[in-house]
């Protein structure tokens, strides 16, 4: 292994790990170039001083604040948080990168695209059962409504915001600022897409009005989003919620939780926390289960 050198600033103790909330106001401003600091600007009005890393608590308190008001006033009350990989594709999309991962010759690109192939049908999945909760929704007065939220990016993200577009209902898109390229996915309803940049207040978003969490297979991203909600209602910090891991074997090879319960890390009363599913069905029969819900939300006559 190579030594770090004195250039290389990952292994500096001074250097700071968070990113600068003033990257934000590079990538929005005309050309990349920041405005020039103004002392006489107003304080509410001047990003250069609301970007300070002093003013970082103002930034949380507005990023917890502006989602919130805006699903208020549109009456979003009930949602379902669907998880899942950035990295899945369509399966006519999967097919075609598959073919020219073929006619490339490349071994490892066809690793790649043999896994995006063999994935494919998770984007269907997540894309039904959206279908299913705004079937639901369309005999439902609002304030019973449960709508889809996802993390607005592409993939498993996409095909649940699909999902719900596709019956022309609305649903939620909490994106997340990243160094590379992460843009919104078409299917959001466009006075629900929210851009964070703190992951921390994102994830508050996600369990503030969440009544049911389905968790598609995925990486880093999906399970540290799944642990945070299974470590707040273990703690009980947050009532319980439905938890359901789609893709049965795809999450008993990840994780052994028995092993886990076996070495007394967690109770096993914790295994309850979540269920498997493997279908999109069998996951809104959960919900509806859980919460004791009719196949479709009654008429009132009166109306």
């Amino acid at each position: 292994m190579t030594p770090p050198t004195s250039s290389d600033p990952t292994h500096d103790l001074q250097t700071r790990r968070l990113a600068d909330a003033s990257v934000e106001l590079h990538l929005l401003s005309e050309g990349g170039s920041r405005p020039p600091p103004d002392a006489y600007r107003l304080a509410f009005a001047d990003p250069e001083f609301l970007l300070r890393r002093e003013t970082r608590g103002i930034r949380f308190q507005l990023e917890l604040l502006k989602p919130d008001l805006a699903m208020t006033e549109l009456g979003i009350e009930n949602t379902i948080v669907v998880f899942g990989s950035a990295r899945f594709r369509e399966p006519a999309e999967a097919e075609a990168l598959w073919q020219a991962a073929q006619a490339s010759g490349d071994p490892a690109a066809l690793r790649r695209a043999e896994a995006l192939r063999r994935n494919a049908h998770y984007y269907d999945a997540a894309r039904r059962f959206a279908q299913l909760v705004a079937t639901y929704n369309q005999s439902c007065p609002k304030e019973n409504q449960l709508y889809i939220v996802t993390g607005g990016g592409p993939g498993i993200m996409e095909a649940a915001n699909r999902g719900a577009h596709d019956l022309g209902a609305p649903s939620v898109g909490l994106n997340i600022l990243l160094p590379h390229e992460q843009e919104p996915n078409p299917y959001i309803s466009p006075q629900l897409r929210f851009k964070f940049h703190y992951f921390a207040l994102r994830k508050m978003h996600f369990m503030m009005r969440a009544k049911a969490l389905v968790a598609f297979p995925g990486g880093f991203g999906t399970l540290d989003e799944l642990f945070e909600v299974l470590t707040l209602v273990q703690t009980r910090k947050s009532r319980p919620v439905p938890v359901f891991l789609y893709g049965s074997n795809y999450w008993k090879r990840l994780i052994n939780f028995d092993a886990m319960v076996d070495e007394g890390v967690i109770s096993p009363e914790d295994l309850t926390l979540f269920s498997y599913v493997d279908s999109p069905e069998d996951a809104w029969n959960g919900i509806r289960a859980f919460y004791d819900l009719p196949e479709a939300c009654p008429v009132d006559p009166g109306v």
